[in-house]
């Protein structure tokens, strides 16, 4: 999930030479380029489409659900109307690119020494990825139209997923992320906003049926309803969009996962057709498909930006990513990890010092523990890190 707004980019080429097509053949031959550049599916849809994804928008922020992304609640009608976005809009054009893992992102789930991350997190940032694919997309259409267009990946007002289903590239499941029969819940999301006049898709429709495989799955029971998510409840948002302590509700929840939660996707029965565009996933790097906590934890900050170059992980921070770390690490039943939470007690950021006193509460003796409250509460002087202290030696 990103802010709106950084990533609209408008793009116009020299028009090509002899570039009078029909609009049916200049949708043939953009599907063709699009397929050229690495996108698994593409679709057009009119920029009215989205049907009552707007209101259902509007009931998700009064309700609440967005917790503290306080950029999806800026100017919602952007985000409900493509033309208030831009008004010169005539089409749409939705893009996917598949990121199939080629492992169970459950497995590692087990592994409570090592530390889970989201699989479209262990490779290169995607939004660098995809945008350059959509730029150079969108200046050929730009080109062989005549017409203006702006690309959108993911950092703007754009309500992708209503989109890329009314585009026909799949429909939004029970666990609010788009499906497709084609590619499972793996799929990135690009946008292509031109003035150009180009024929639509049809729609597709839901085919998740009585499977509530998802909704089951959640470890924190982030899905109120079918189709409706609670993102504060949401292990995703908690271990990145969350700015401070994790709640204590979902700590144990959470498990070894410290960057993200593919739960609810790797369960869609969906992937199983997920072969095709295989060859289009993008790489996961060796070093973080299964990285241990023990070295994850030691990570100060300049280690931490070197190992996290070029990943979405690197936009949390060293201390937010640390402390998701501690917490796996009060997870992991393992006492040796103890005194890697112990030498974070007195580590510069209170959200580390906050999450290494909860470690060390479930790794250790109970008598230790309360010696340590007792020094730590002498010297401590940020309240939440005393407050960390204070509950945990009460309960």
């Amino acid at each position: 999930m990103a802010g709106g707004g950084a990533g609209v980019a408008d793009l116009r080429g020299p028009r090509l030479l002899n570039s009078e097509l029909a609009p049916a053949d200049l949708k043939r031959a953009l599907a063709s380029k699009a397929k050229s550049l690495g996108f698994d599916c593409i679709g057009v849809t009119a920029p009215d489409a989205t049907g009552k994804a707007g209101e259902f928008f509007r009931a998700f922020l009064d309700a609440g659900g967005h917790g503290d992304m306080d950029w999806l609640a800026a100017n919602p009608e952007r985000r409900m109307d493509p033309r208030v976005l831009w008004p010169g809009v005539r089409s749409i054009i939705m893009l996917g690119v598949n990121y199939g893992p080629d492992e169970n992102p459950l497995d590692i789930l087990e592994a409570r020494a090592l530390g889970a991350i989201s699989v479209y997190a262990k490779g290169d940032d995607y939004h660098d990825v995809i945008k350059k694919r959509l730029k150079m997309l969108a200046r050929w259409l730009a080109s062989a139209s005549g017409e203006d267009v702006k690309v959108f990946v993911d950092t703007a007002a754009v309500m992708e997923k209503p989109l890329a289903q009314a585009a026909g590239l799949g429909w939004q499941g029970k666990h609010t992320n788009l499906v497709s029969r084609e590619l499972g819940s793996w799929l990135f999301l690009g946008a292509i906003y031109s003035a150009a006049d180009l024929p639509r898709d049809e729609a597709d429709r839901d085919h998740c049926g009585s499977c509530n495989a998802c909704q089951e799955i959640c470890p924190t029971a982030a899905f109120p309803a079918p189709y409706k998510l609670d993102a504060r409840r949401c292990i995703s948002y908690l271990t990145i969009e969350n700015k401070g302590p994790i709640p204590h509700e979902f700590r144990k929840a959470i498990g070894n996962r410290i960057y993200g939660c593919d739960d609810c996707l790797a369960v869609c029965p969906w992937n199983k057709f997920a072969q095709a565009g295989r060859e289009a996933k993008l790489a996961a790097r060796t070093e973080l498909r299964a990285p241990s906590l023990a070295e994850l934890v030691r990570l100060d900050d300049a280690a931490f930006r070197a190992l996290f170059t070029k990943s979405p992980v690197k936009r949390i921070g060293r201390d937010r990513f640390v402390r998701n770390v501690l917490i796996a690490i009060g997870n992991a039943d393992d006492a040796s990890l103890a005194m890697e939470a112990e030498r974070l007690l007195d580590d510069a950021s209170p959200l580390v010092r906050g999450a290494a006193v909860w470690a060390l509460a479930q790794l250790m003796a109970r008598e230790r523990f309360e010696v340590l409250a007792l020094k730590a509460l002498n010297a401590e002087r940020d309240e939440s890190v005393r407050a960390e202290w204070r509950q945990i030696s009460a309960a």
